[in-house]
């Protein structure tokens, strides 16, 4: 193994083909040389210095150069992983997945990322991250591959404690709302007239069981969406309960827009109230009615649009002065930041919500 990546380069595999068809090229070559040539001690002066595992490859992919955390890392002999006796230090599981990405790098030049498990000086395999990038020459050629090895086994374990004891902590806020709504239940029962206020109290606090394990699931398996939070995921989590959804009489359309866990809290609430008014008073209330919720998206808005059609003929709007309103408008203009605008049409509600993008995804 030479003692620097860029003697190795220049001395023994510079491209021939070119410098020996191309008289310019060649001279270029020349030039690239003396000045790699010069800088060499420096760059071997950098690479060990730096805490992370530096190595150089050359234009195909063959390793000729680590530096000094390299081999303090790994503990193997100098010069033992050049060419391909790398692959043989990552971990027998995640060796494929990282030559195929390596493969595609050199096919591609794309740059390579990937996280895998390499094996220590002690035997033990620790999850590290792997990064390459190409260097070219002025006309574009890919001369050369620097890549890094980082450590990140600590980072990992350290997230996957964390995210032991967010699920555990979500496990028992969810049970928390059992035993409110549990609560709710014994005191309707002891207490006359209280029934049915208990029994609208106890839908609401299912519905945020239900935001909440939307967005805080305490388990891979009770996870209900493995992609991310989004607003068209959040809205047919919170109206599943409804046999309209799955009969096809509450349709959601339009776009969609990842929000952050602490909307979706609100974002339930007023759908729930929605949908609950109208299962009572509104469309959802006859067997024809039906609620469309269309999702648009601008700059700096959400625009929720909810329409009702074919529930009981409206002939003047309402007066709203219960709890579940003053609760709607209180969540849409205070917490996420919009207004709310309702329309009575002889046919049903039309509600149009405005929501503030940044209020949603902070």
């Amino acid at each position: 193994m030479t003692s620097s990546v860029i003697t190795t380069t220049i001395d023994h595999r510079s491209s021939p083909e070119t410098a020996d068809t191309d008289p310019a090229a060649a001279i270029d070559s020349l030039g690239q040389r003396r000045a790699l040539l010069k800088s060499a001690p420096r760059f071997d002066v950098l690479a060990d210095a730096m805490p992370h595992m530096v190595w150089s490859t050359l234009p195909d992919g063959d390793h000729d150069y680590y530096n000094a955390r390299w081999y303090e890392f790994t503990g193997v002999p100098d010069g033992s992983t050049d060419g391909e006796g790398w692959a043989d230090m990552f971990h027998a599981d995640d060796q494929p997945e990282a030559q195929r990405r390596w493969h595609h790098s050199l096919a591609t030049g794309e740059p390579c990322e990937i996280e895998y498990r390499l094996r220590r000086h002690d035997g033990v395999y620790r999850w590290v991250l792997g990064r390459a990038m190409p260097v070219r020459d002025g006309r574009g050629k890919i001369v050369r591959w620097i890549g890094t090895c980082t450590d990140i086994q600590d980072a990992r374990d350290a997230a996957q404690q964390t995210e032991i004891l967010s699920r555990e902590l979500s496990h028992r806020i969810k049970n928390i709302f059992s035993v409110i709504s549990a609560l709710i239940r014994m005191t309707s029962r002891s207490t006359p007239g209280f029934a049915k206020p208990a029994a609208e109290l106890q839908d609401r606090i299912a519905a945020l069981g239900r935001a909440h394990e939307f967005v805080r699931p305490h388990s891979e398996y009770s996870r209900p969406h493995p992609a991310e939070v989004s607003l068209r995921n959040l809205l047919g989590d919170i109206l599943g309960p409804y046999p309209s959804l799955s009969e096809g009489r509450i349709v959601i359309s339009g776009g969609d827009f990842a929000i952050h866990d602490r909307a979706a809290t609100p974002v339930a609430l007023i759908i729930h109230e929605l949908a609950t008014n109208s299962l009572k008073y509104g469309a959802l209330s006859r067997e024809a009615g039906t609620v469309r919720i269309t999702i648009s998206i601008s700059a700096e808005f959400i625009t929720l649009l909810w329409v009702e059609d074919g529930g009981p003929v409206i002939t003047e709007p309402p007066e709203l002065s219960g709890f579940g309103s003053r609760l709607t408008s209180l969540a849409v203009e205070q917490q996420l930041g919009g207004s709310l605008e309702r329309q009575w049409l002889p046919q049903g509600l039309r509600l149009e919500m405005l929501l503030r993008c940044d209020r949603l995804t902070a």
